[in-house]
């Protein structure tokens, strides 16, 4: 039987607007290259559609600059999806952008109503639990609420710390198989993953944390031979996409798409 977290059928992004090169971001490094992006963004739905899974890409939303980075936006599980709470004001209305999408997908779809928040790119579900990062976009409250949902579910909820000016928690981590994590050493300092095989990011590389397992390849920033030597040698197939433009943006692998099977 496949893993939930690793293994999908479908997977749902958006195409990058051209109000995104306007997106939040944590440090201005200069406006992304969008023709570069889009690029990018074909090769992304390419690897993910090889895998035999079944893509849908929503049409840009120019009104919300950071529309494209979907993932902040739901979390969708075998049981339902539950639409989140971002923490940046300006992103507020992308969830509402989603939820039809979503609601002709899922039987069963949930909503945090606040006042906390809480974003998708803050959550790890690795089949067996789910990892909650509290952050600048996820706070006490945002984690509370999801707590409710899930135990109703019948899930475990972990609440940790992401590092202090590391944007989300998956900026420093992803699942590359149900007992294996990439994570910066900064994260996996406090011991948010005991009970996992944990492989580090070479020193240098710590900006190819956010990958993504979808079936059976890891989609990995490109750019990174030492990270991509490594996960290749520990026999993961991996597909480099370049990410340039999106990491200006403060975004990666995982944003950029809701991933579940139904």
């Amino acid at each position: 039987m496949t893993n939930p977290a690793t293994h999908f059928s479908h997977a749902i992004s958006r195409r990058p607007g051209a109000s995104a090169t306007k997106g939040l971001r944590a440090t201005d490094r200069g406006a992304p290259d969008l023709a570069r992006m889009r690029s990018a963004h074909d090769a992304y739905i390419a690897a993910l559609r090889s895998t035999g899974a079944k893509v849908t890409v929503l049409d840009a939303e120019e009104d919300f600059p950071d529309a494209m980075f979907v993932e902040d936006t739901a979390l969708c599980l075998p049981d339902g999806a539950i639409m989140m709470r971002p923490g940046a004001a300006s992103r507020m209305g992308e969830v509402a952008q989603m939820r039809p999408t979503l609601a002709a997908l899922f039987n069963d779809l949930r909503d945090i109503g606040g006042p906390g928040h809480i974003e998708g790119g803050d959550i790890l579900f690795t089949g067996r639990e789910v990892l909650v990062g509290k952050s600048a976009r996820t706070d006490a409250a945002g984690v509370a609420e999801l707590r409710i949902i899930l135990d109703e579910w019948g899930y475990s909820l972990r609440e940790l710390q992401t590092p202090e000016g590391v944007l989300h928690f998956k900026t420093d981590c992803s699942l590359l198989d149900p007992e294996t994590i990439l994570s910066t050493r900064l994260l996996d300092t406090g011991g948010c993953f005991d009970g996992y095989r944990v492989l580090h990011l070479p020193e240098g590389e710590e900006a190819a944390a956010n990958a993504i397992r979808f079936n059976d390849v890891v989609l990995l920033p490109d750019g990174f031979p030492k990270t991509a030597e490594m996960l290749t040698r520990e026999g993961y197939d991996i597909r480099p996409i370049d990410n340039t433009d999106c990491a200006l943006l403060d975004g990666g692998m995982s944003c950029l798409s809701l991933r579940f099977n139904i």
